[in-house]
């Protein structure tokens, strides 16, 4: 559907809108790129080298020979898939606006492909079609909260120990939004009102649980929470998100397109690290 000066719902475009609009990138407004770490490539395929095996050490008599020993290594391909999105504005939108609406919608296609690249990252399939494959495509650690609801903060300290036992150290919790509404309402104890959940003084949406933050997407499948150690989450972007606009396309009905697209893929280099928690069976 292309949009016009006289189309409905664009009147936020138009220089009567009050304030000027900030609209965060692509990267920024992604919470699996805040969980995880972000890796900016310039090929075709991110290759993560692995080990799987240490090398052997062992304690050895003064003078004696040191036996040799070899790391295993293994090597994790990431190749990042394409998401974009295209509309088309009429000239007399793009030319009368302001801010540019070219610009504008430009920064609202990048909004959504944060929102896409979310979805994939926790997809509750593991798999997205034309896309990356997500947490749910992996082996991890599990631990459990109660079948009433998770009622304490028990299931984060299963969670925070299931990683450390693999040699993980979570960064973050991530969950979905009914979810975390739960966990804000556990109180300190039946006599008290006060909050479990750890909170900043100077945030009012900053939460953290036994130390870890908490964040929220509604991505997350309803009633799963997940433990990440962002040391093992890497979000593999080929080059930044790009806006771009075209007045030839449309240059019989002069209207102007605008494109964006982005390349992402994830790379989990130690799944076992990561925590998924839900609801006892």
């Amino acid at each position: 559907m292309a949009m016009y000066t006289t189309t409905d719902d664009v009147g936020g475009l138009l220089p009567e809108q009050i304030g000027a609009l900030v609209v965060q990138p692509v990267i920024d407004g992604s919470v699996a790129a805040q969980i995880g770490t972000v890796v900016t490539i310039g090929s075709t395929t991110y290759r993560v080298p692995l080990v799987t095996a240490d090398p052997a050490a062992a304690w050895v008599a003064e003078g004696a020979e040191i036996s040799p020993a070899d790391a295993t290594m293994d090597e994790l391909e990431c190749t990042p898939s394409k998401v974009a999105g295209l509309t088309i504005i009429s000239r007399e939108l793009a030319e009368d606006s302001s801010p540019a609406a070219q610009q504008v919608v430009g920064d609202g296609l990048a909004r959504d492909i944060a929102r896409k690249v979310d979805a994939a990252f926790f997809d509750a399939d593991g798999a997205t079609t034309n896309g990356p494959g997500g947490l749910e495509a992996l082996t991890m650690s599990t631990a459990n909260y109660a079948a009433d609801g998770p009622a304490n903060l028990d299931w984060a300290a299963e969670a925070i120990s299931k990683s450390e036992q693999k040699g993980g150290s979570l960064t973050s919790f991530v969950t979905d939004p009914a979810t975390a509404l739960v966990l804000a309402k556990v109180k300190e104890g039946t006599a008290s009102n006060a909050p479990l959940l750890g909170r900043d003084a100077t945030s009012a949406t900053s939460r953290s649980v036994l130390g870890v933050p908490l964040l929220v997407s509604s991505s997350v499948t309803a009633g799963t929470i997940y433990g990440i150690d962002s040391r093992f989450v890497q979000v593999v972007v080929r080059d930044n998100t790009r806006l771009e606009v075209d007045k030839s396309a449309y240059f019989s009905s002069d209207r102007v397109g605008v494109k964006a697209t982005m390349r992402v893929g994830f790379a989990f280099t130690h799944p076992l690290a990561l925590v998924k928690v839900t609801e006892s069976a």
